[in-house]
């Protein structure tokens, strides 16, 4: 019983709440591409993509990483705190949800093991696609390997402690 009970709990982060039954036709979809490619363009001009920003971050040599991270850290926290307090809609009138998280003690394993990837890759996978983009062509090993961990953590995932 207690085992279905822990089954039930684990796979309900992988339900989207906030998914929309609208549907819409394939150009819908240009709009995130589009601002995809706009967000390429703020990381590389902010350097965000630099392994050498990223390394100085890693030394603590440079405030610059943690300016950046810092300010989204700020935004992310104002704009869920907005969209909790005025129950702000999608554009098409559809509720946001946010579903509270628990924490655990794998939070903090995997976030160290984030990092040890991070300062060794020099990417995380936000800058990913924007550091191929640039040429970086190198970077495409981090990029299946970031696929070849996702592949392995959700096949050993009901295994694993939560």
């Amino acid at each position: 019983m207690i085992k279905e009970k822990e089954q039930d709990i684990r796979h309900q982060d992988v339900v989207c709440t906030n998914e929309t039954n609208l549907d819409h036709k394939w150009y819908h979809h240009l709009k995130y591409l589009a601002a995809g490619i706009i967000f390429g363009i703020i990381f590389v001009k902010a350097e965000v993509i630099s392994w050498f920003r990223i390394q100085e971050m890693f030394r603590l040599q440079s405030f610059h990483m943690y300016g950046i991270i810092g300010s989204a850290v700020l935004v992310g926290i104002i704009s869920v705190w907005l969209i909790k307090k005025f129950k702000i809609k999608t554009i098409y009138g559809e509720p946001i949800t946010i579903a509270s998280k628990k924490f655990s003690k794998g939070q903090i394993y995997g976030g160290i093991i984030f990092g040890f990837g991070w300062a060794i890759t020099g990417a995380c996978p936000g800058p990913l696609f924007a550091q191929i983009g640039t040429g970086a062509l190198a970077v495409s090993v981090t990029l299946l390997s970031a696929i070849a961990g996702t592949w392995v953590y959700g096949y050993f995932r009901d295994k694993l402690p939560h």
